[in-house]
């Protein structure tokens, strides 16, 4: 307010406007290598530098290329620089540094709603596509910072060049999610120089604490000591990256995923856990085992009906609480950790279904396909596989994700925690909608009420209705 307020005053003495600018700190977009879009510059020693014409637009970058590490190979490629100055006709030098390719990736969601214009960068489609903003960017904090920047800045240099159209395009992204780093313990030896070497930690065996932590390590090539260094970031620098194709070949790529899903919350560091990993197949085992169990028992259709037992009952109304809360952590929450533990509290419940009646098994049935349904963004692989065999000719990337049932949540009874002189001393069911009366005469006529009143007269009763009761002598 009071930078608007001089602003204004400012401006009525004829002594300044207020303006804005936009202002990028070093971006460097040029870089001495191969990858990247080539950057369309031709240098000529009598006219400068010189953008190569419209019509000979897109440089392409050669593909007979030889990467040595040793600066760009373009530099090095007279065939690809050797040029004539498109305005003196001269002998000239294309550019040989490429862009930074940031600068590909801060438009190419525009370009994906218009793949196939071949006479302009986006057209009227981003509209449709764009409209508002992308609902969700997701990246990691280089991305937050450099790549979220540079994406804004060059959407709005877009905007301005007018080539949205009518459509005004001001932000690309309406949400982000600023995902954690994962991260993995370092081994090192020392190169008698001052310098580290590095060594991955599929070489050594280590020894753990009862936290899991390397405590030793030794190399498992000569068996001789390495030093345990700190808990890092996987990087190439610290070469303590996991190979993710020997995890895919010794437990599937579903493993993996489940693993990095539920070791920690999105926005938060993961630390690489083998021990975690091999849990995550194991649940995939069971989860495989109970759906093969229950086909080899019967499979039907599943169609509870009002005549279920209070423990399917129950059973149907966790499912139907852990359908909500599933479709609740993916699509508001984004807390994926914790849709996954929900699904294995409710088969948890699934293991203590006893008998083979129609009743439990249609019941054992809804259960199956919801849960494969549940896990197939997570799990796709497993989930397809397992859906097909419960519901043959149908796929699971084709069905809507399941809703909750109003009915299966509607409870006949409810559980009150019962507290006397606010002490926890037991518990009580009571019918859902009793009254204040009721729930009062229900609680001093329990069990654990006599005996802890042991014949003394409440003062008084406090009700909190669907939570608890608490009796104060």
């Amino acid at each position: 307010a009071a930078v608007d307020a001089i602003a204004a005053d400012l401006s009525a003495m004829g002594l300044g406007e207020k303006k804005m600018q936009f202002r990028l700190r070093d971006w460097g977009i040029s870089r001495q290598r191969y990858w990247g879009c080539p950057i369309p510059i031709i240098h000529c020693a009598a006219c400068g530098g010189v953008p190569v014409p419209d019509r000979d637009l897109p440089v392409v970058l050669p593909e007979n290329v030889t990467i040595t590490g040793a600066g760009s190979p373009l530099a090095r490629m007279p065939e690809f620089y050797e040029c004539l100055c498109p305005q003196c006709g001269q002998p000239a030098k294309r550019e040989t540094d490429t862009m930074d390719t940031f600068v590909e990736s801060s438009w190419y969601f525009l370009r994906y709603c218009c793949p196939d214009n071949e006479h302009a960068m986006v057209d009227e489609r981003v509209a449709y596509w764009c409209e508002g903003g992308i609902d969700q960017y997701i990246g990691g904090i280089e991305h937050a910072i450099l790549h979220l920047l540079y994406s804004r800045f060059w959407t709005k240099l877009m905007r301005d060049l007018g080539l949205f159209g009518e459509h005004r395009l001001d932000e690309p992204f309406a949400n982000l999610l600023t995902q954690g780093m994962v991260v993995a313990p370092t081994f090192y030896r020392d190169d008698g120089h001052g310098k580290k070497q590095w060594i991955n930690p599929a070489e050594v065996d280590a020894v753990r604490d009862e936290r899991g932590r390397a405590s030793g390590a030794t190399l498992r090539a000569d068996g001789l000591p390495v030093v345990v260094g700190g808990i890092e970031k996987m990087s190439k620098s610290k070469n303590n990256g996991v190979d993710p194709q020997a995890l895919i070949e010794q437990f599937g790529a579903d493993t993996a995923r489940l693993f990095i899903m539920f070791a920690s919350p999105p926005d938060q560091s993961l630390e690489w856990s083998d021990a975690g990993v091999e849990g995550a197949f194991r649940f995939l085992k069971r989860l495989w085992r109970l759906v093969y169990e229950h086909l080899a028992a019967a499979r039907v259709t599943p169609a509870p009906t009002a005549e279920l037992s209070t423990e399917l009952r129950a059973l149907r109304r966790q499912l139907h609480q852990t359908i909500a809360k599933v479709a609740d952590d993916y699509g508001r929450r984004k807390q994926f950790n914790t849709a996954i533990a929900a699904v294995m509290e409710l088969l948890n419940a699934y293991g203590r279904i006893a008998g083979d009646s129609a009743a439990a098994n249609s019941v054992r049935q809804e259960t199956l396909e919801a849960v494969t349904l549940m896990l197939s963004p997570i799990v796709p692989h497993v989930c397809e596989a397992l859906y097909a065999a419960l519901r043959p000719g149908h796929t699971a990337s084709e069905e809507a994700f399941p809703k909750p049932d109003p009915t299966a949540l509607a409870q006949d009874e409810v559980e009150l925690v019962l507290q006397i002189n606010g002490r926890l001393r037991g518990s009580l069911r009571v019918a859902a909608g009793a009254d204040r009366a009721s729930v009062e005469a229900a609680a001093l006529a329990c069990d654990a009420a006599r005996r802890h009143l042991a014949g003394a007269v409440p003062k008084k009763v406090v009700v909190v209705p669907g939570r608890l009761v608490n009796i104060v002598v």
